[in-house]
């Protein structure tokens, strides 16, 4: 993967204000950490980070920052974070991490499912289960895969692809055990449909009686102390109130 370049500024001002009247003017606040080194206040253009997140590495892009204002040791980092609008969904700030390009690193990586229209199982009633959409891998910067492709054309009903099935370029590895499932087909799930029996105890209410049945002509004293205690019980609530 090669790195992409990116103008910033160092933001000398700091506080929401600031932010908000950069973000008017087309800018981004955004905050550069790593390696022992102090945050790095800056800002950047709109526009030219959301073509970076535009391109297939996305969000693991390796950014080599050309920073006006300061002298950087380390410039090449990755987006650690980003923060969205709730409303409008746009970005609001950015963190990057300052990274070395002859040191691993840990980067999830997006699950691109293919044939999922023509998978066997699924043709046959089965249910495509992606328990993975991304999976975590280690390795240098420069080796980290824009996406992980999965073909699941041929699977059947009660198949599944385990994460030592998956394909990843050589000095890539997969942070999961694997025995670990990432995609499975299941069987589709049946209703339950209740035979005669079962339609004919569900048309007649369950009657579950308690204590002595009385005889014939003698009050039901539960009964009769059911209104009491029911009327009872508002008040002691009360009380403990």
């Amino acid at each position: 993967m090669n790195t992409i370049e990116l103008e910033a500024k160092v933001r000398k001002a700091d506080g929401s204000r600031n932010a908000r009247r950069l973000r008017r003017s087309g800018q981004l606040p955004a905050v550069l950490y790593g390696h022992g080194m102090t945050p790095l206040a800056l800002e950047i253009n709109y526009r030219a980070f959301a073509q970076i997140l535009s391109t297939k590495a996305g969000g693991n892009a390796v950014i080599q920052l050309k920073a006006e204002g300061a002298k950087l040791k380390e410039s090449t980092c990755l987006i650690k974070d980003l923060q969205h609008d709730p409303v409008t969904d746009l970005i609001q700030h950015v963190d990057f991490t300052v990274i070395s390009l002859t040191e691993k690193i840990e980067v999830e990586v997006p699950i691109i499912v293919k044939n999922a229209e023509d998978c066997a199982g699924v043709k046959a009633g089965g249910i495509l289960d992606m328990i993975y959409h991304e999976i975590e891998v280690t390795c240098l910067p420069t080796q980290i895969p824009e996406s992980i492709t999965v073909d699941v054309k041929v699977m059947q009903v009660g198949d599944s692809i385990h994460a030592r099935d998956l394909k990843v370029p050589e000095g890539v590895s997969i942070n999961l055990e694997p025995d670990e499932v990432v995609i499975a087909v299941h069987a589709p799930r049946k209703e339950e449909v209740p035979g005669a029996e079962g339609a004919e105890a569900a048309t007649q209410p369950e009657v579950i009686e308690k204590g002595k049945k009385p005889e014939e002509g003698e009050a039901a004293p539960a009964a009769a102390a059911k209104p009491a205690a029911a009327a009872a019980k508002p008040a002691a609530e009360k009380k403990a109130k």
